[in-house]
């Protein structure tokens, strides 16, 4: 595998020198800062990335004060409370997009939230307390436990809590085998989810970087060369 000073070098030369990239990378991550996010909190961000998938986020985000209003703020004990008409009303509320299986997922998502906050004293608790170089065993439990919470609406609903989190995108994978680390196109066995997770400590340990960074560079290092704004309102920091 190459120095990963190679690959940065490379990915500020696309973004146009390595103040810009540096500015595209996002605050470094703090996962004991997430011990102190309210469950409510967890729940909503946890629904926000469930609705999101495979939709417009920006969309998602400009409703998201409805859903806020229409599903009691996220508080899970409140939403565990109510009663089945409570749910299926919401098919038909206008203030939200109306999936049925989502809305069912707010309400399995808030049983976890509960059972693992019981558990831990607090769901944030829980994430802060899992070490940062296993995200692929969180991964895992999340998908395992959660409701539509596998593959990338995990890693997202991380990222969005500012976990030390890597995204495996398209181009994230395609640096990765551009770099020599043997990984299927569409990574998903836990051979090559174990792979991705070893080499990113390595460079984590090497540089001191966040994963988040590292996930970020090599996203930027390969592929269609987006701009900087267009890539600043997609992540947000515009």
């Amino acid at each position: 595998m190459p120095d990963f000073a190679k690959i940065r070098a490379r990915a500020a030369k696309r973004k146009g020198g390595d103040a810009v990239l540096t500015s595209l990378l996002g605050p470094a991550p703090d996962n004991a800062a997430i011990a102190d996010i309210t469950d409510d909190r967890i729940l909503s961000t946890m629904a926000e990335r469930v609705f999101a998938a495979g939709f417009v986020w920006r969309v998602i985000e400009q409703k998201w004060p409805g859903f806020e209003g229409a599903f009691l703020h996220f508080e899970p004990k409140r939403l565990l409370f109510q009663p089945d008409d409570f749910w299926h009303d919401l098919t038909a509320d206008q203030r939200i997009v109306r999936n049925p299986q989502k809305i069912k997922s707010v309400r399995d998502n808030a049983a976890f939230v509960e059972r693992v906050s019981k558990e831990h004293g607090g769901f944030g608790k829980f994430l802060a307390e899992w070490p940062d170089d296993d995200q692929v065993g969180l991964m895992a439990y999340l998908g395992k436990h959660g409701s539509r919470l596998g593959g990338n609406t995990g890693q997202y609903f991380l990222r969005w809590l500012q976990w030390d989190a890597f995204v495996i995108s398209a181009d994230m994978v395609a640096a990765l085998r551009d770099a020599g680390l043997d990984i299927a196109e569409s990574p998903t066995s836990k051979r090559d989810l174990d792979r991705i997770q070893a080499q990113i400590n390595k460079w984590a340990q090497e540089t001191g970087l966040p994963r988040r960074h590292i996930s970020r560079i090599l996203a930027m290092s390969i592929g269609e060369n987006h701009s900087p704004q267009s890539l600043r309102e997609y992540m947000g920091d515009d």
